[in-house]
């Protein structure tokens, strides 16, 4: 019988991080999901071990590292980088301390954990998986706190990626486009899109992508289980998915 791989998911009470939790479940994995706020129940989500953390904390990151020793004593076979937050405000409105916190929830943690777990991915000669954003690439007014953060995600994948491959690990990220979650709600209430009904901006938003629709968050857990799973990305590390609906394959100006 092939032996159960296991792996870590962050921002796991969330859009994307739930569905994840859900697809590596129904793949037989075993979950261990991380997040601050409470891991929602239902069937699709049976069986996951949830863990509440906070992650920006480097002496939380390493405490719950300990407390899971036991569980990954076989090694962590994906560490899934999905937490995130994001700050709606122009730069010069945004103070110090929101700015140190998108940093530390979203670019300090996913290294805090490759450290932590550093032993456990290489003992399984495992993957990790940081989910950056669109907004790595191309972004737009007053998320720039967030995007920055995701860009310097980008480079830390590729840093992992030279520095663990000797140990076997292999380090890629994935960029979501719109994708039906809370965070693209908050993001949809920005001045400059402002208007209407939610339904009607998600609707207006959708009209200016290639396919006409937003990603549903199962969308982009499938290619977060692709590139987590060794044995459907084997010879792939380094690198960065784009699953945007064609957004970045046209030019603004058109």
């Amino acid at each position: 019988m092939a032996k159960t791989r296991t792996v870590l998911i962050t921002g796991a009470a969330g859009g994307v991080g739930r569905a994840t939790v859900a697809l590596f479940l129904e793949e037989g994995w075993r979950v261990l999901a991380v997040d601050l706020s409470p891991f929602p129940q239902g069937p699709l989500l049976k069986g996951a071990h949830f863990f509440k953390a906070d992650i920006s904390i480097a002496q939380e990151v390493q405490a719950l590292a300990d407390s899971l020793g036991s569980q990954v004593a076989g090694g962590l076979h994906a560490l899934v980088n999905n937490a995130a937050v994001q700050i709606i405000k122009p730069l010069v409105e945004t103070t110090s301390e929101e700015w140190d916190q998108v940093q530390a929830v979203n670019l300090r943690a996913p290294f805090l954990l490759a450290r932590s777990f550093h032993a456990a991915l290489k003992k399984a000669k495992g993957a990790i998986v940081n989910v950056s954003s669109v907004h790595a690439l191309a972004t737009s007014a007053q998320i720039g706190a967030y995007a920055s953060t995701k860009g310097g995600l980008l480079a830390l994948t590729r840093s992992m990626a030279i520095e663990f491959a000797a140990d076997g690990v292999r380090a890629n990220a994935v960029l979501p486009g719109a994708t039906d979650t809370p965070m693209l709600a908050s993001g949809l209430n920005r001045p400059h899109v402002k208007g209407g009904t939610a339904a009607k901006r998600k609707a207006q938003l959708a009209k200016k992508i290639l396919l006409k629709r937003l990603a549903a968050p199962e969308e982009i857990a499938r290619v977060i289980y692709f590139l987590a799973d060794s044995k459907q990305s084997s010879y792939i590390t380094g690198q960065s998915i784009v699953a945007d609906g064609g957004v970045l394959a046209r030019l603004s100006s058109e």
